[in-house]
């Protein structure tokens, strides 16, 4: 009894040991095309405990620099994922001042939402970089299109990649507009775009419950507001109406007006 007691737990630790060593490492060149200039060697993912409903892992990565050039300086995200190739993690390494056919070992660790399987590398300068900024119109409140996407309304909090983009502003009464903008390789988050939506296209009525209706005032007499809205006229009690504003037309050129009833 004591004998398999003694053995017993170097036979455990033996098994152990096999399992770990019989796990494959994972092999990752960068970049994924052409020709490669770093091989990652990425060791089995190790669980060292959970929070928050995630877990932290560690893995022991080899990089060697197969280019036959010195790497400086150079910086890489992580992507972790899992079996269906789906992300659940992130990390990031960076490789500094690597020769020709040199190698060099570090540990990086990551949460996980899920079981890590395999991992992507990508330079931090191949991530297409995005910058993040305040839309604005005045008035505020219009609909906001992103490369006709809706976004929202303004204002609003947008991220857009470097290149040309066009903004799209619609609102109820006034006259829609597109506004381009270019996001530069230096720009900076934080920065922000106004744009005046045109003069509105119809008078606002305002009543006294709070309502808005937007359309062509036809005429007001002592106890009624008539009002054009989409072709149909509707007449309102003028005790309704708490305020009236009116746009500024242009007058009609003069082939457009009537010919002038015929004296007498």
């Amino acid at each position: 009894m004591l004998t398999r007691k003694c053995f017993a737990p170097v036979f455990l630790v033996a098994f152990s040991i096999a399992a770990f060593a019989a796990e494959p490492a994972q092999v990752v060149t960068w970049p994924s095309t052409g020709t490669p200039v770093l091989r990652f060697t990425f060791s089995r993912f190790r669980d060292i405990g959970s929070m928050a409903g995630q877990k932290t892992f560690v893995t022991d990565v080899t990089a060697e620099n197969i280019s036959g050039k010195l790497i400086p300086d150079q910086r890489f995200s992580i992507y972790v994922l899992d079996k269906k190739q789906v992300r659940i993690g992130e990390a990031w390494m960076q490789v500094d001042n690597l020769g020709p056919d040199q190698s060099t070992k570090f540990q990086i660790s990551f949460n996980a939402s899920g079981a890590p399987a395999s991992v992507s590398v990508l330079a931090s300068s191949d991530i297409p970089r995005k910058v993040t900024l305040t839309v604005n119109s005045v008035p505020q409140g219009a609909d906001l299109k992103v490369d006709g996407v809706d976004a929202g309304m303004t204002p609003k909090l947008i991220s857009v990649g470097v290149g040309k983009h066009q903004l799209g502003f619609s609102k109820e009464g006034f006259n829609s507009g597109t506004f381009p903008l270019e996001i530069g390789p230096d720009d900076v988050p934080g920065g922000s775009v106004s744009y005046e939506l045109g003069a509105a296209r119809y008078d606002t009525i305002v009543l006294r419950d709070g309502s808005v209706l937007n359309g062509d005032l036809d005429s007001i007499s002592g106890m009624d507001v008539v009002v054009r809205i989409g072709g149909n006229l509707q007449h309102l009690n003028r005790n309704q109406v708490k305020q009236i504003v009116i746009v500024e037309r242009e007058p009609p050129n003069s082939d457009q007006l009537p010919p002038p009833e015929p004296k007498p």
